[in-house]
């Protein structure tokens, strides 16, 4: 299974980032991913040329969109297969979120990378949790279509940070706080307690890289001297993001970051 090649001989962890973002095979792109080192120097004062080819993408599976994706009972193998490889392909596209926020922006302090970048090892480890397990019933990432959802909000945010730090971890990756109980909860209804406990995983961490999102957001806000809660539904508005949608879990926005002004407006939606 061939190695991610790197484009040119490089030092600096943004330009390995963008090589990764850059890979076809996803289990290249997963395996060199979770050997980043986020010591090095990031490089981040320097502006890369975007090239073309991002992301990059391997042949499987079909991109569709989310209306054409079957829903299918958890009673069967197939069904909890489907779910899976939906679950493996958000994180893959998760990993390649986390690396281009990393070589796109540039001149931020070099905790933002390294943030970023150990984000990226740990959305690479949930894939390859997910897609062995999806081998263990029998069938392989790409085997079923796909959405291509995340990544279009990156694509909408590519020329604002504070958009992007928004409405992708704040947003869009905040929802899966909420979804993974339930779906944990139907999984395990199922008898797959592997898949369970996968899940139980991915939640931790997920509520550490919200919260890095929060983090971030919050202090370029106050970089640019702008109210977060205001600025973030302009961004919202603008951007045309997805309207949040109950039940939320509460307990996990919390614990990533989000404040009490933000959590009752949840929960007026909720109500």
């Amino acid at each position: 299974m061939p190695h991610c090649a790197y484009h040119r001989q490089v030092n600096t962890t943004r330009h390995h980032a963008l090589t990764l973002l850059l890979c076809r095979d996803a289990d290249a792109k997963a395996r060199d991913t979770r050997t980043l080192d986020t010591t090095t120097d990031p490089g981040a004062a320097e502006i890369i040329a975007e090239p073309s080819g991002i992301p990059g993408r391997p042949a499987q599976p079909l991109l569709v969109a989310h209306t054409r994706l079957k829903q299918r009972s958890m009673g069967s193998r197939l069904g909890r297969a489907t779910l899976l490889h939906a679950l493996a392909h958000i994180e893959l596209n998760a990993i390649d979120l986390a690396l281009d926020i990393c070589w796109r922006f540039h001149g931020l302090p070099e905790d933002f990378y390294r943030d970023w970048l150990g984000v990226a090892r740990e959305e690479a480890l949930h894939f390859e949790l997910l897609r062995d397990h999806l081998a263990t019933l029998g069938f392989a990432y790409g085997d079923f279509p796909a959405h291509d959802g995340l990544w279009q909000m990156a694509q909408r945010t590519r020329h604002d940070l504070l958009a992007r730090l928004a409405l992708v971890p704040r947003t869009l990756e905040a929802r899966g706080l909420d979804a993974s109980p339930p779906v944990k909860a139907k999984l395990v209804a199922a008898g797959d307690l592997r898949a369970g406990e996968i899940l139980d995983i991915i939640l931790r961490d997920e509520i550490g890289h919200v919260a890095i999102g929060n983090r971030w957001y919050r202090w370029l806000c106050a970089q640019r001297g702008v109210d977060p809660h205001s600025t973030y539904a302009d961004m919202a508005a603008r951007h045309d993001a997805p309207r949040p949608r109950g039940p939320f879990n509460l307990e996990a926005r919390r614990a990533a970051g989000f404040d009490e002004t933000e959590l009752a407006a949840l929960a007026n939606i909720a109500a």
